[in-house]
């Protein structure tokens, strides 16, 4: 069963995870106070998101997902914020990234106990 909501706080654990992620390199080694808040307070709402998701979908699935969508989100930020540049091998590894979190999303079946 699709749960629109706890989908919704995937996406929002994603996010939080994502803007820390991104956040890190900017901390300059925790020494630069307003990156380093973003970084506690993004992992923070993160993980916390996360507990909740992972009472309606299945440990594995939201994991994977949520790594999966940060992988490439991480990725996007990192070539807007510090114009890295991801080579062919980066992209078809993201892609097949997606392709695995999409089957994942649409044909798993595992249940949460």
């Amino acid at each position: 069963m699709f749960d629109l909501k706890a989908y919704g706080i995937l996406a929002l654990a994603i996010l939080a995870e994502v803007a820390a992620t991104s956040a890190l390199r900017a901390t300059e080694g925790f020494t630069r106070f307003l990156p380093t808040l973003v970084v506690i307070v993004g992992y923070g709402v993160a993980f916390y998101c996360l507990t909740i998701v992972v009472k309606t979908i299945p440990i594995g699935v939201a994991y994977a997902i949520w790594t999966g969508m940060g992988i490439v989100l991480v990725t996007v930020a990192a070539i807007i914020l510090y114009g890295q540049k991801p080579d062919v091998a980066a992209l078809v590894g993201m892609g097949l990234i997606v392709i695995g979190t999409i089957v994942l999303m649409l044909f798993s079946r595992m249940e949460v106990h």
